[in-house]
């Protein structure tokens, strides 16, 4: 009996993450969207454009660490940063969905992060990210989760109790993946309301639900890049 249940938990995985293209034609309004098809005014200084901005000024000593090349988003953390890539643009919904082409080597990852900034109980206002490297893609609550600021305080203050372990550990979950580097691929990430689903090159890769992530308002969204990647089209839509 467990497994029939699985197997029809399966089946509408699958079909919900199918369904997301026709959901999107018929429900979705395009907030922006972006090919990188443009020249710096500043080749040797970090100008993107289109409504970008990133972390390089206060993280990376105003290092250049986004550069537009060959009609897309070349990302490269530079060695004097003291964190992660982060590439932000504006966005106002509650569902939505982010699309776009990426390119990963070994050892590279790519986070779509949903922020609001106005929320302030949690971390820079991190509500939920799905983030992809060769070998999966992860969903993640922040928001209810690693980013809460009471849950922060007590990993800071050296909690490791199995409460504490298990609640983290709910907040997440991880689907297995085997892409090819140096390949360009599509990613799709839908939100609605307490469920984020993923698919890669137009194929379902799974879905998770939490409470945190039917947070009302996703202002931003944020590119997070902690090693280095290639980002094209990029597409943000809005559900009504």
């Amino acid at each position: 009996m467990k497994r029939f249940y699985l197997a029809v938990l399966l089946v509408l995985t699958v079909s919900a993450n199918a369904a997301d293209p026709a959901l999107l034609k018929a429900s979705g309004t395009l907030l922006f969207e972006d090919d990188f098809q443009r020249d710096e005014p500043t080749p040797d200084q970090e100008a993107i454009g289109g409504g970008w901005t990133s972390n390089s000024a206060w993280r990376a000593k105003g290092k250049k660490q986004v550069d537009l090349k060959d009609g897309a988003m070349q990302v490269t953390r530079v060695p004097e940063a003291d964190h992660g890539v982060a590439i932000f643009h504006d966005v106002a919904f509650q569902n939505g969905a982010v699309q776009l082409k990426f390119q990963l080597g070994e050892g590279d990852d790519l986070g779509v992060d949903f922020v609001d900034r106005e929320l302030k109980t949690v971390h820079a206002g991190h509500l939920c990210m799905g983030r992809v490297t060769l070998k999966g893609l992860t969903m993640l609550d922040s928001k209810t989760g690693g980013m809460d600021l009471k849950i922060r305080e007590r990993r800071e203050k050296g909690d490791q109790s199995p409460e504490l372990a298990a609640l983290l550990k709910s907040k997440t979950r991880t689907f297995p993946l085997k892409l090819e580097a140096g390949k360009w691929h599509t990613l799709l990430l839908v939100i609605e309301g307490d469920t984020m689903r993923g698919s890669i090159d137009g194929k379902p890769v799974g879905e998770f639900s939490s409470n945190g992530i039917a947070h009302p308002t996703k202002r931003m969204i944020t590119l997070a890049v902690n090693k280095s990647a290639a980002i094209d089209e990029v597409k943000v839509w809005k559900l009504k």
